[in-house]
């Protein structure tokens, strides 16, 4: 990892927190949201933590800060609209610009653009309603995953086996008010590789009890297993953290983000979505990887922080 570039705390002005937000993870970015706020206090960094509820331009509003640490999840916060505002006003922000937020946070366009850079990700159906049913059943058969387009942390994701269950799944899924597709279910092994400042963390294999890494295995479950190292081979590991420094390069993401994976029953990798504002909750996952890399939370906070001073 590379040398720490900024030295002193006051060099980075003073710097808002911005979490909360009114997208279905406003809870979990309170939290990680909290954790960033306290981390970079402790820094002694020059600090204001701000809960958006509403307009994040009315949030800035009367505020002079110089710099923002973005730890809104989910839309509004990671979808390109909080970053277009805060390029309008001049401030220099964490993590990717406009565009690779929009493409991102959007898992349709994310796996075209993929197809397009001949990278691999498992084969999908867009459903609009219940007429797309059985022909989904045709193109992909069972089992399969059903996906808001652009909800993360897994809401409003269920695994449908039957036809039954496809429509109920679809059911959940028109709830999120966005575009909605059903994914080829994978059978392998479960990967995560955090990014930060153009490098590879160490990958984590998840491993849960539950039907797929849900909500409830992310931020509520004791059961779920986090193996880091992950228990591939050097060379193994090496090509998934390349193809996910690639994943994010063809989305133009930027400073930090997570890339998840699967390695399929055929010993194929298949790409699933980039997350452009990671969770920094005690549950997450590039804490955890940077902490295997040696690095610790106020640490991690800094770096991620240092890589608003390109913007």
């Amino acid at each position: 990892m590379k040398p720490l570039q900024i030295k002193k705390a006051a060099d980075f002005g003073k710097v808002a927190v911005m979490m909360g937000g009114t997208a279905a993870e406003r809870e979990i970015s309170l939290n990680s949201g909290n954790a960033v706020y306290q981390a970079l206090k402790t820094n002694g960094v020059d600090v204001i933590a701000i809960d958006v509820t509403g307009s994040p331009i009315e949030a800035l509003a009367a505020l002079k800060v110089d710099r923002v640490f973005n730890i809104m999840h989910g839309r509004g916060g990671e979808d390109g609209v909080l970053q277009a505002i805060l390029q309008v006003l001049s401030l220099p922000y964490t993590g990717s610009g406009v565009m690779a937020s929009a493409l991102s946070m959007d898992k349709l366009r994310t796996k075209l653009c993929w197809q397009g850079m001949g990278l691999s990700t498992p084969k999908w159906f867009v459903m609009h309603g219940q007429q797309d049913i059985d022909q989904c059943i045709d193109v992909l058969g069972f089992p399969v995953i059903v996906k808001p387009a652009q909800e993360g942390s897994s809401i409003g994701m269920s695994k449908a086996k039957t036809r039954e269950e496809l429509v109920a799944a679809l059911d959940t899924a028109l709830h999120y008010n966005c575009a909605v597709y059903a994914e080829q279910w994978v059978q392998g092994q479960e990967y995560t590789v955090g990014i930060l400042d153009g490098e590879a963390l160490p990958a984590i294999r998840l491993q849960t009890p539950n039907e797929f890494y849900d909500f409830d295995a992310k931020y509520r479950a004791n059961t779920t297993q986090y193996h880091c190292p992950c228990g591939l081979s050097a060379e193994r590991e090496k090509a998934l953290q390349d193809l996910a420094l690639k994943a994010c390069a063809g989305l133009d993401v930027k400073g930090w983000a997570r890339v998840d994976v699967f390695i399929d029953q055929n010993d194929c990798t298949q790409l699933i979505e980039v997350n452009t504002v990671p969770g920094m909750t005690d549950h997450s996952l590039v804490p955890m990887a940077a902490k295997a890399a040696g690095i610790d939370f106020n640490e991690l906070v800094w770096r991620i922080l240092e890589t608003s001073m390109a913007a």
